[in-house]
């Protein structure tokens, strides 16, 4: 097997028109691409993926809500401002993107809706800290005066329908700049069928922060620093998780998030509990947890390309690419879905 790929390997030509700017009608009907081990594709809508999933198996979803998590404000001088909260650390701090026409000095005083002011106190690696100089409740405020931050790719300013659409139906823990987006396939409809089907259905909780979208801009993939992300798993969904293993039923990822959740894990002797990884899954990775995974069709260059290509096999993500673009797949957070079958799982002799 090839390791020493370089960013080029994951490029892929798209067109703009496969890019999909709202989501389907209803959420199930979007079509689901079903890789097979021996790279046979069947095409159904994303209601069949029950039948994929069997007695005794683990569904794994995020449920991680976005957040309002762009404002827009002003200089006290006027000039105009927006920012994009990629972390809420506490009430009076943030983690942001700033964009404006100047460069954006430690100290400047921003004003934004309903008085609230805040003050860059310091610049971070291409973020800044903002300090909230008022006494609020951060994630209230977001929920009434911002934006849903929808992906840059999409190229058009946010809808009220996006408050609903760009959201899980199960999406719970505030915290996400961006939505973890094979889940937005699911209906609670579709959920209760699993469930009744004797499949275990439980939940971890990773924010997705905008380094999701960010493409790796260096030749060697290796030289990628990966930004970091906040996990959340409970001791119910690690046990759940050994005794599927045990049993030998298979652990199913809903999401590149969910996935990377469940192996950070593992990297982390399988600890209960709120943690940040930086787990940057590439090609020659041995998968120790997840066994299956939806998701959805990733950007050109993007880590989440890399991570599915490490999953499923390169040349097999590079076939399915070739055939999702050939038979017109809608791509990207609105887009269509596909289930993917490890190829590179690392045998555990405690399972």
């Amino acid at each position: 097997m090839k390791h020493n790929y370089q960013i080029d390997d994951f490029d892929y030509q798209l067109p703009n028109e496969l890019i999909a700017t709202h989501p389907c009608h209803n959420r199930d009907e979007c079509r689901l691409l079903v890789a097979t081990d021996n790279l046979q594709l069947s095409e159904l809508s994303f209601s069949h993926i029950i039948d994929f999933i069997q007695p005794n198996d683990l569904l794994v979803l995020n449920d991680s809500k976005v957040i309002k998590a762009r404002l827009f404000g002003n200089k006290l001088s006027g000039g105009k401002i927006e920012i994009l909260v990629e972390r809420i650390i506490n009430n009076h701090r943030l983690i942001c993107h700033i964009r404006s026409n100047k460069t954006i000095a430690v100290g400047l005083i921003i004003e934004f809706a309903a008085n609230l002011r805040a003050e860059v106190c310091q610049k971070l690696s291409g973020l800044f800290e903002l300090k909230i100089l008022n006494d609020i409740d951060i994630y209230q405020y977001l929920e009434q005066y911002g934006e849903i931050p929808l992906p840059p790719y999409l190229n058009r300013a946010a809808e009220k329908s996006d408050e609903i659409e760009y959201q899980t139906v199960y999406a719970k823990e505030l915290g996400s700049v961006a939505a973890p987006t094979a889940g937005l396939h699911f209906t609670e409809q579709l959920l209760e069928q699993i469930k009744r089907k004797n499949v275990a259905v439980k939940s971890v909780t990773l924010h997705v922060g905008s380094g999701t979208f960010k493409p790796v801009s260096v030749r060697d993939i290796t030289q990628h620093k990966m930004h970091g992300e906040v996990y959340t798993i409970s001791h119910d969904t690690i046990d759940l998780v050994r005794q599927t293993q045990a049993r030998g039923g298979k652990i199913i990822a809903v999401g590149t998030t969910s996935l990377r959740t469940l192996e950070a894990v593992a990297q982390n002797n399988y600890q209960a509990g709120t943690f940040e990884t930086d787990i940057f899954i590439t090609p020659g990775y041995k998968f120790k947890v997840v066994d299956k995974l939806i998701t959805n069709f990733h950007l050109p260059k993007s880590t989440l390309l890399m991570l599915v290509s490490a999953f499923a096999g390169y040349d097999k993500i590079r076939s399915i690419y070739q055939h999702a673009v050939k038979n017109k797949y809608r791509f990207f957070s609105y887009g269509d879905s596909m289930l993917l079958s490890c190829n590179n799982k690392e045998f555990n002799h405690e399972q």
